[in-house]
């Protein structure tokens, strides 16, 4: 332990072990493998952000709900319901992406500060293409004039190249199952995509 920067993994409940960076640890499993040669890619965190859009029937507001993993482990989570009513699916999602990076850059933080940092831009990936395009893009259009200032933080960090914006389709993003309620069979399916297993009886 002596000179040496440690930290636990966590799962929703419980300490599974420590990780010590230098001792190279083989990776978790084959995705980002070699894009970034100086950190183990069972270190390498990457991220999901999801909104549903007017899925509360009382007052039409939209949920938002993302996940992060280091390497295959799922680190964090979050279901929340958005402050302010969405006007459209791509404001709800948008909404969503400036949470998410919040989240990401905290993390990005602490894994600096543990001794893991995050040399290459943290992978975001989300399922709406035109909240991407409005993360990349620094013009203020028509439509999207009426959304408040503080949801631009995904676009700074964009430019920043903290964070690299990818698509994805709905049916394979883990952050849906915090999104909404599902049927047993989807469940299962994003259940399996976030890692997770049933815990055995003690």
């Amino acid at each position: 332990m002596e000179g040496k920067r440690q930290f636990s993994v966590l799962t929703g409940q419980n300490r599974v072990g420590f990780i010590d960076p230098s001792q190279g640890l083989p990776p978790l499993g084959p995705r980002h493998r070699g894009r970034c040669p100086r950190t183990p890619s069972s270190l390498l965190l990457r991220g999901f952000s999801d909104a549903d859009w007017d899925g509360d029937m009382t007052d039409r507001r939209s949920t938002t709900g993302y996940c992060f993993f280091l390497g295959d482990s799922l680190i964090s989570w979050r279901s929340k319901k958005q402050s302010l009513t969405a006007r459209s699916s791509t404001e709800a999602e948008y909404r969503a992406l400036a949470d998410t990076t919040q989240e990401l850059i905290w993390l990005r933080w602490l894994l600096s500060d543990m001794g893991a940092p995050q040399r290459s831009p943290t992978p975001l990936w989300c399922d709406n293409n035109s909240a991407i395009q409005i993360a990349h893009n620094d013009v203020f259009h028509e439509r999207t004039k009426h959304i408040e200032i503080d949801c631009h933080f995904t676009r700074q960090h964009v430019v920043r190249n903290t964070i690299q914006l990818h698509p994805i389709s709905t049916l394979d993003q883990p952050a849906d199952i915090f999104t909404k309620a599902h049927l047993l069979g989807r469940f299962r399916e994003l259940v399996h995509k976030l890692n997770l297993s049933r815990s055995s009886p003690a």
